[in-house]
């Protein structure tokens, strides 16, 4: 399959950045922006919850920009990152009900906020509709839909089936939750979506999932901010049945919220491309976000890691062997890998990312594409891609409308003269500040 290169959303006056080969190894310490999981899944407890929450160390980027608003056009008061000394934001929740019927939200190009968002607006008893840019639409919702209509909601398409845009009611018998299936298979942002609001729904909830579960890092994030707010859950060892109890949220005083583990594989791969050292501060090994595990995927390939309680070393050491890697549990951190992989001895198979089709683009098709535009042979797989290396030739990349693809195939530049990423700006979905950072990580902020 090959990928066809979209027109970007956020694409303005700087659509091509020329990125600048470092000029010697690198010595840097960064401290990536907050996590987007845990601002959006915050964000989402604080909401429902009785009383007030202040959040801390929160992501400022479209994607958590989009929950805000989406939030706050439900009626809940949520300050602007000004209400502390320390850039808390305050957030006054609706304990389990949002109160503005007739809504209408946009959550943007956020996969995160469409998902998490639509129980939210059904516990409103109103009515809320809900809608997305262009490429949003395009994105699966049918398990999510369906799964709320399970529970009481009403569900009216705006649209294609299944997709956005959507009208959403609460339900008719005033009675929300229960049990109901759904699928692990393609997002886990589904199963968290339900989680999130089953402590308000009135029956509590019971989710039986009826196939493996794809990220289950990322559900175990949500179980513990739920449990940050006062939730309940239980689940069975297999993730096959998920409990959470009726009663609800209460506040927090304080919710600090740590940088960001897959904005942070950008600045572990730089250093085992470019050679060097990079620190990266604010995430040490107790971290819950799963896409720490691409450091050990790196380590696995030769490269040097000290880990402590709030920060992590990556060193560049030499040569890099390829490998072959299941990433179900890391899908984000996949593309990061790619360009890795560019430069290592051997091909680098990864496998288990299947699902991954249904992002922000179908990002194995685009990875492979980009990488054969750059010169790398380069094949798409079953569930993945395999990179076999070798030179790379100077191109323009093209991004997708996907963030992740800028910032990924960004790291080829640091090495490889002549790579050009087409729509910089769309690194603001979760990174607005990358291109400075990149800047200075790799000693290029002058040149």
């Amino acid at each position: 399959m090959t990928a066809e290169p979209a027109r970007s959303s956020s694409a303005g006056a700087d659509e091509v950045r020329e990125i600048v080969p470092v000029p010697g190894p690198l010595d840097a310490v960064v401290r990536p922006p907050g996590s987007k999981s845990v601002t959006n899944r915050a964000l989402v407890a604080a909401a429902l919850a009785r009383g007030t929450s202040n959040l801390v160390g929160t992501l400022d980027a479209d994607d958590t920009a989009a929950m805000l608003d989406c939030l706050r056009g439900l009626g809940i008061p949520i300050g602007d990152g000004s209400d502390g000394p320390d850039g808390s934001i305050r957030v006054v929740g609706c304990g389990g009900r949002p109160p503005l019927d007739g809504a209408i939200l946009d959550a943007r190009l956020s996969g995160t906020t469409s998902r998490f968002i639509a129980p939210v607006a059904a516990l409103a008893r109103g009515t809320v509709v809900l809608d997305g840019a262009d490429p949003l639409r395009r994105r699966p919702m049918a398990a999510l839909f369906d799964a709320l209509e399970a529970l009481g909601a009403g569900i009216e398409p705006l649209g294609e089936p299944g997709h956005l845009p959507v009208r959403i009611t609460g339900s008719p018998r005033d009675v929300l939750g229960g049990s109901v299936e759904v699928t692990g298979n393609v997002s886990s942002q589904f199963l968290s979506a339900l989680l999130l609001s089953g402590p308000c729904f009135d029956d509590g909830l019971t989710v039986g999932v009826t196939t493996d579960l794809v990220s289950v890092p990322y559900v175990q994030l949500t179980l513990d901010v739920m449990a940050a707010f006062g939730a309940t859950v239980d689940h069975d060892d297999g993730w096959r049945t998920i409990t959470v109890s009726p009663g609800g949220y209460r506040a927090v005083d304080r919710f600090d919220i740590e940088p960001d583990a897959s904005a942070a594989s950008y600045w572990a791969a730089a250093a085992v491309i470019a050679g060097g050292s990079v620190r990266i501060d604010g995430l040490g090994r107790s971290s819950r976000q799963g896409d720490v595990a691409f450091i050990d995927v790196l380590a696995s390939m030769g490269a040097e890691v000290t880990w402590s309680d709030h920060d992590v070393v990556v060193r560049g050491a030499g040569t890099l062997r390829g490998v072959t890697v299941d990433m179900a549990d890391i899908s984000d951190t996949a593309q990061t890998l790619a360009a890795v992989a560019v430069f290592a001895e051997g091909p680098t198979t990864v496998t288990g990312i299947g699902f991954i089709r249904g992002k922000e683009t179908d990002r194995i098709a685009a990875v492979v594409s980009e990488l054969r535009r750059l010169g790398i042979d380069a094949s798409e797989d079953p569930d993945g891609f395999t990179v076999r290396p070798g030179p790379v030739r100077p191109a323009d990349v093209h991004t997708y409308d996907d963030h992740r693809m800028a910032m990924s195939f960004a790291l080829v530049g640091m090495r490889a003269p002549g790579v050009r990423i087409l729509d910089p700006g769309c690194v603001a979905k979760t990174y607005p500040r990358f291109w400075d950072d990149l800047a200075r990580v790799s000693g290029t902020a002058s040149l």
